[in-house]
């Protein structure tokens, strides 16, 4: 079959919406091959911004480090060709582009990159948002979607960035937070980054969707809500007053009490976290493999308990005999021999294991040759490109 008919066949658009997505996230390798043999790049390209559209659900499992860009990307261009595929890989691109910004910036992701938001009423979270009863609908079943799968699609993610930080006139940070809290896909560059970019401190202008735009992508019908105004009323409109309640959430990790690993003196360890369980890492050599859930860490970027035991989940089922522990890396180094060599101790880079001692080893990426800092994606992504065709 020619590519283009393929194609063709593929956005058959009575196709488009047969089956609700399901936010499940399993575990196991089958379950996730599947997914992966699912994936339809053409489908995905015209329906990606709908609740109900052809998005992977791959979101978790490339945050955590099992499924690797560099493989997804080779897989989806030798199957659909480079035009089928072209959306779904600069989707993908995003995740690494926010990397990059991580990696040249550091903590000052943390605050407004690039400008200062403006304006802001509150550094907490509208109660409302928190409470999923906004009167949004389409807005509030997504946070409760959240809630309950760890999930929320990328379009409603923005609707709620939206409704926070620009009409409700709340800062960015603490809502990121809390959304990065409930998040399994949690990225920190990705989340943090991608609330900047909608607040308008990371954008030459604020993101806004009103009620129309809501309902044409969350499948609702709702009208004469305080967002079903034109967008020329924006700009000036006062907070609605269901917004005006704010409450700073309690996000905090509860992480379990482990045993000592352990440590066999005559092997590598290899030190995973929540961002690298990477199943093909070292794969086949012996090794002492520990997942390394440091407090100081999740001091500063809590996760939920409900996000945690999945991770721990997934760890235990694409890492063979993977070991957890609780404890800061020193505190993972004390248990070791004082005779045992660092040359044997093995990490991945990430701006979270700057302070890791040992072997650091680079991550996977789909454009391991463009690196730096871009002012903006699309310069990125052009340098990106002419490494796909």
């Amino acid at each position: 079959m020619s590519e283009h008919r393929k194609w063709h066949q593929e956005n058959d658009a009575s196709k488009l919406f047969d089956t609700v997505p399901e936010y499940i996230f399993p575990v196991d390798k089958a379950s996730i091959q599947e997914r992966i043999n699912g994936i339809r790049p053409a489908q995905y390209a015209k329906t990606r911004n709908f609740l109900r559209g052809a998005v992977t659900l791959l979101s978790p499992y490339i945050s955590r480090g099992v499924v690797q860009l560099p493989d997804l990307k080779d897989m989806i261009l030798q199957q659909y060709g480079y035009h089928a595929s072209e959306k779904l890989i600069s989707e993908l691109a995003w995740r690494e582009f926010f990397q990059r910004v991580w990696q040249a910036k550091g903590d000052a992701i943390l605050q407004d990159l690039r400008n200062e938001q403006s304006p802001i009423t509150t550094h907490q979270i509208p109660a409302a948002i928190i409470n999923a009863n906004t009167g949004i609908n389409g807005i509030d079943q997504s946070i409760q979607a959240l809630y309950d799968s760890g999930y929320m699609h990328n379009h409603a993610r923005m609707y709620t960035a939206m409704l926070t930080t620009n009409i409700a006139q709340a800062h960015w940070l603490l809502p990121a937070k809390w959304m990065y809290f409930h998040l399994l896909d949690g990225d920190i560059a990705s989340n943090h980054l991608s609330w900047q970019w909608v607040a308008g401190s990371y954008s030459s202008k604020k993101y806004y969707a009103n009620q129309e735009n809501i309902n044409k992508y969350t499948g609702q019908t709702q009208r004469h809500s305080f967002l079903d105004v034109d967008y020329s009323e924006f700009a000036d409109m006062p907070v609605p007053e269901i917004l005006r309640t704010t409450s700073t959430p309690t996000l905090s990790t509860p992480l379990p009490t482990t045993v000592v690993p352990t440590i066999e003196v005559d092997l590598p360890t290899l030190v995973y976290n929540t961002f690298n369980l990477d199943p093909y890492w070292h794969a086949g050599k012996a090794a002492n493999r520990i997942l390394l859930l440091e407090p100081d860490h999740f001091a500063q970027y809590p996760i939920s308990e409900k996000v945690l035991n999945w991770i721990i989940q997934l760890a235990h089922a694409q890492v063979p005999g993977i070991q957890v522990f609780s404890g800061n890396f020193q505190d993972l180094m004390a248990l070791l021999p004082e005779q045992y060599p660092m040359q044997q101790i093995y990490y991945k880079e990430h701006p979270t294991t700057r302070h890791y001692k040992g072997m650091e080893e680079s991550r996977n990426w789909m454009f391991p040759q463009v690196q730096g800092y871009f002012n903006s994606f699309f310069a990125y992504w052009k340098k990106c490109e002419r490494f796909l065709r």
